[in-house]
């Protein structure tokens, strides 16, 4: 539990340390953000603000964590296939956000591009999963003390959900302080999950089972603190957004933990704001289009929504963190700590 504190304490101190160094440099560079022409008015004014600030928290999470590590466990380490996906998920987002920053293309990557990076990712830490002796074919259901054997769909299902959840968090990354604020809540409940399901299974998992689950545990402390010192620049009024950069390293971290721990089924309650945001763009898609050009929001992802709707960017914040904790809450009270 020490290191598990420690983590989330040295990477949000990290973070409120280097923030006021590496913004300047990057708003030196001229990252600055390019605000989507079809985005709600009141987002001009973001226009030029510095962006790819999720170089920072990414980094912070990844060296805190091996800093913090506990027991290594070679190839078959969470922390190890943690840093691995969120990275290659960033990488993604990396070069989207190059794009838009240096060569001015509002758009970044085109739709197949994203697609072929997000498959080979997916695909890759699915695989990973499935072979890895500790994690399997089989996932936990919410609320019941069973499991479900995918089986050999399991690569295939896995690696759809992955490429959803990655998107979906993307998708949410669009009001200052959303994402990083839903995430404090949603890494710390990841990390919870972990020590609970150890500490149920004390006397029938392996050491090295009771290990992984602390490194992960670990990681998702290590992410919680520094998208909490990332909130003091990206708080609104926001100094520095993250951009596909930092919201894609989210993605994968938190689809990363779910599918370690067994429990993917469990993001639909620790992930639920992600998953809305997602849900609400394909609905308003399909509705426009089977419609003719009528609309169910008057803009999507479904927080912009909100937005147009009189609420400020503020206010649904607060309104995503209070969703976000009560249905972690809930999460955490559905384990069926199985053996």
């Amino acid at each position: 539990m020490l290191r598990l504190i420690l983590a989330l304490i040295l990477s949000m101190i990290a973070m409120l340390l280097i923030g006021p160094r590496v913004v300047p440099v990057l708003r030196k560079l001229k990252f600055g953000q390019t605000e989507y022409e079809l985005g709600p008015q009141s987002h001009k004014t973001k226009q030029g603000t510095p962006t790819m600030g999720g170089l920072m928290f990414a980094a912070v999470s990844c060296i805190v964590a091996l800093l913090v590590h506990g027991t290594w466990l070679g190839s078959g380490d969470f922390i190890l296939a943690l840093i691995a996906v969120s990275l290659l998920s960033m990488l993604i987002g990396f070069v989207d956000d190059y794009i838009k920053v240096v060569k001015k293309r509002n758009l970044g990557l085109v739709w197949w591009q994203k697609i072929i990076g997000q498959v080979l990712v997916a695909v890759g830490f699915s695989l990973y999963c499935y072979l890895h002796p500790m994690v399997g074919s089989r996932i936990i259901v919410p609320f019941f003390n069973v499991e479900w054997d995918l089986g050999v769909f399991y690569v295939p299902l896995m690696s759809c959900v992955m490429i959803f959840m990655i998107n979906s968090a993307n998708l949410q990354d669009g009001l200052d302080g959303l994402l990083s604020s839903v995430t404090v809540i949603g890494s710390v409940t990841w990390g919870l999950i972990a020590v609970f399901v150890t500490m149920a299974g004390a006397s029938v998992i392996s050491a090295d089972m009771a290990a992984n689950d602390q490194n992960l545990a670990i990681f998702a402390m290590a992410l919680a603190g520094s998208c909490m010192g990332f909130l003091r620049f990206n708080h609104y009024p926001a100094l520095v957004f993250m951009g596909d950069t930092g919201s894609m390293f989210i993605g994968g971290a938190m689809v990363g933990m779910a599918m370690l721990l067994r429990m993917p089924l469990f993001m639909l309650l620790i992930c639920f704001t992600m998953f809305a945001s997602s849900m609400s763009v394909i609905i308003q898609r399909i509705y426009f289009k089977v419609t003719h050009g009528k609309r169910i929001f008057k803009m999507s992802p479904i927080h912009h929504h909100f937005e147009l709707s009189g609420m400020s960017e503020q206010q649904i914040v607060a309104m995503y963190a209070i969703v976000e904790g009560a249905l972690c809450l809930i999460a955490l009270l559905s384990l069926p700590l199985v053996g």
